[in-house]
């Protein structure tokens, strides 16, 4: 009787990446360019490599060598006006170059991500950008072995798959926080909304500067699921209210909520900032426009968007005048909604 012949299933780099030990990232950084790692790093890799029969790709690796134009771009929101900061900087710097834009919406989901990296590679982009670190194993994989320059945008890490442009949430958030402390405040709340891996930083920063003040209060912490707006700020700061009414200040997670807990104190004729203290997150517009204006953390998000083209465009040009990984800071803006609070313990 004639034997089927076996299906062998390919191996892949994550297989490589499991069996050394190491990220997917170190593995391909191992296998193209060894004097990026260890020695140590280099003898595992090398041996999961012999030991599972992995051969890299060639054939999309050729076919990968010839690029398209297009400069792919993955933002987790097309309404957000952080991620509408961020594209406005990227078709300023394209403007005038041989670079297009292609835009894909991941709507905060890690499955779509994946997805969108395996259409875009299919179609030999001449870079990627893609909106913050927590990407899925797949999808650093993807990335890993993109062939194209890879800019992750937004924040910094320990790990860039290849480029990285952004700053540290947890410590802006820290810094917003102790602006508070210095100002009096004594039970200052967090308000945060769809707690994405940025809000969840951002928590963690508030936590660290309260516990380093001896004010970190777990009651004081109110956070849903649902997308920010005006309207949910006002909502999140009404049921604190009714839970622990002597809050005196309020860290949120962005200005759309600060904007709303603004408005809440106001109907109930709260005091801001003599009774209450309030700071958002980003620098929109609205936070210099609203009375009292909104003592908020600026972030630099058109500057990250023209960056992480200069980055590409360097890179495939030879000559990337960046770091590799570009910390631009943060500001903390402190404006009328945080005045001086005197005689508050």
């Amino acid at each position: 009787m004639m034997r089927k012949p076996q299906d062998h299933k390919a191996v892949t780099l994550l297989d490589v990446a499991a069996a050394a030990d190491v990220s997917a990232i170190t593995v391909s950084r191992a296998l193209r360019k060894p004097e990026k790692v260890s020695e140590d790093v280099r003898r595992r890799v090398a041996a999961a490599v012999e030991k599972l029969g992995y051969v890299p790709n060639l054939a999309a690796q050729a076919l990968a060598s010839s690029r398209t134009n297009v400069l792919g771009v993955l933002i987790p929101s097309v309404t957000n006006n952080v991620f509408s900061d961020v594209l406005h900087g990227i078709y300023q710097e394209v403007q005038g170059t041989r670079f297009q834009v292609q835009l894909g919406n991941t709507r905060y989901s890690a499955l779509e991500e994946e997805k969108l990296l395996r259409i875009f590679l299919s179609q030999r982009p001449a870079g990627l950008i893609v909106s913050g670190i927590d990407q899925s194993d797949v999808s650093r994989s993807l990335l890993a072995e993109a062939n194209c320059p890879v800019v992750q945008i937004m924040e910094i890490g320990p790990e860039p798959v290849d480029m990285m442009i952004g700053f540290s949430h947890r410590e802006a958030a820290r810094a917003a926080c102790e602006h508070l402390v210095a100002r009096g405040y004594r039970r200052i709340a967090f308000v945060g909304a769809r707690m994405d891996p940025r809000t969840q930083r951002r928590l963690d920063g508030y936590v660290d500067a309260l516990e380093a003040a001896g004010l970190f209060d777990e009651t004081l912490v109110a956070t849903t699921p649902q997308p920010s707006s005006f309207t949910l700020g006002g909502a999140l700061f009404a049921d604190l209210l009714s839970r622990r009414p002597d809050v005196d200040a309020v860290f949120c997670n962005n200005d759309d909520l600060a904007v709303g807990v603004l408005f809440e104190a106001q109907r109930r004729r709260i005091t801001v900032p003599g009774r209450l203290g309030i700071c958002g997150f980003n620098d929109f517009e609205i936070t210099r426009s609203t009375f009292p204006s909104l003592t908020t953390v600026v972030t630099h998000r058109e500057t990250i968007g023209r960056n992480a083209v200069t980055m590409i465009a360097g890179t495939l040009a030879g000559t990337n005048p960046l770091p590799r990984v570009l910390d631009v800071g943060y500001e903390v803006a402190a404006r009328a909604s945080t005045g001086e609070v005197s005689g508050r313990r």
